[in-house]
């Protein structure tokens, strides 16, 4: 019984030493080994995570190594440029197949003679054509509606869409007998009148096809938009007053026949074209390639 309860491998604690017990159970050297046993342990773990880094943050595996990615980088911002400034274009011709099919829908203008949906005639000009073919309408009981549009996409000339703007805004006889329809296509250059048969009869067949062939055509060309609107409306007024014509602008030869460019001309203007391009390829390519470079340098 004393052999057992004496040993010191099974029961420490019946035959300690002195200097093995406060060695074992002091609090403060305790609390002290774990403290450092803890610091020890963070100070491994920051070691391994400083070591570590470098490698999570290397430059080199957010860089794109080959320089024909940053060049298709900059061959797409190339073509969205190209699409951004196209379109307008694309916004343009839209707005003219809305416009044309709005002139239809709101029907004939209430407090003018003009539907200016192509934004071509000055207020001077509505002015002068309101005070023109209002005096006509209480003289004559004749009524004429001018229309600007830009393009026509849904007929195939402007006689065409006069004749339907027609049976839009006035669809019985009786409505349309002594109503008159201008057309100006500002981006075709061409005009139609037409109407009912108490207008065409009033104007003449003559001056009808006068005022297409020469006012409104000729002077849309040069792009007088208001000058062909209202010379028209005069000659409609003096025909129906039963004053003689007075006639209108004619075609200038010599100006459409100076249109043509030479040979010499041509060339001149592909050389600068091709210049202009092989400058903006070289502006595409070079400088992405440098910016590369240069964040590359730098890393």
């Amino acid at each position: 019984m004393e052999t057992i309860l004496s040993s010191p491998s099974i029961s420490p604690f019946l035959n300690p030493k002195p200097s093995s017990s406060k060695t074992l159970f002091s609090p403060s050297l305790h609390a002290q080994q774990q403290r450092q046993s803890s610091l020890f342990c963070t100070k491994n773990i920051t070691c391994s995570l400083k070591k570590h880094n470098p490698q999570l943050l290397n430059p080199s595996l957010q860089v794109p190594r080959s320089w024909f990615a940053h060049a298709q980088q900059g061959l797409a911002a190339l073509a969205l440029s190209l699409a951004l400034s196209f379109s307008p274009l694309l916004y343009t011709s839209g707005n003219a197949l809305a416009s044309e099919f709005d002139v239809l829908t709101e029907g004939p203008p209430k407090d003018s003679y003009l539907v200016d949906d192509a934004g071509v005639i000055s207020k001077v000009t509505k002015s002068d054509l309101k005070q023109l073919l209002s005096d006509l309408e209480s003289r004559k009981n004749l009524h004429i509606n001018f229309i600007t549009v830009r393009k026509l996409t849904s007929k195939a000339d402007a006689f065409e869409y006069a004749d339907q703007v027609l049976e839009k805004w006035y669809p019985s006889v009786e409505e349309g007998n002594n109503k008159g329809i201008v057309v100006l296509v500002t981006s075709q250059k061409e005009g139609a009148v037409t109407g009912g048969p108490a207008f065409i009869k009033a104007v003449g067949e003559q001056v009808l096809d006068a005022t297409v062939s020469e006012n409104l055509p000729v002077l849309a060309t040069d792009e007088k938009y208001n000058e062909a609107v209202y010379s028209t409306a005069k000659r409609l007024v003096a025909a129906i007053d039963g004053l003689p014509d007075t006639g209108g602008p004619k075609f200038n030869e010599n100006k459409r026949e100076s249109n043509f460019k030479t040979k010499e001309e041509t060339e001149e203007k592909r050389g600068q074209f091709s210049l202009v391009v092989g400058g903006l390829l070289v502006i595409a390519f070079v400088v992405p390639m440098a910016q590369y470079y240069a964040y590359v340098s730098r890393k």
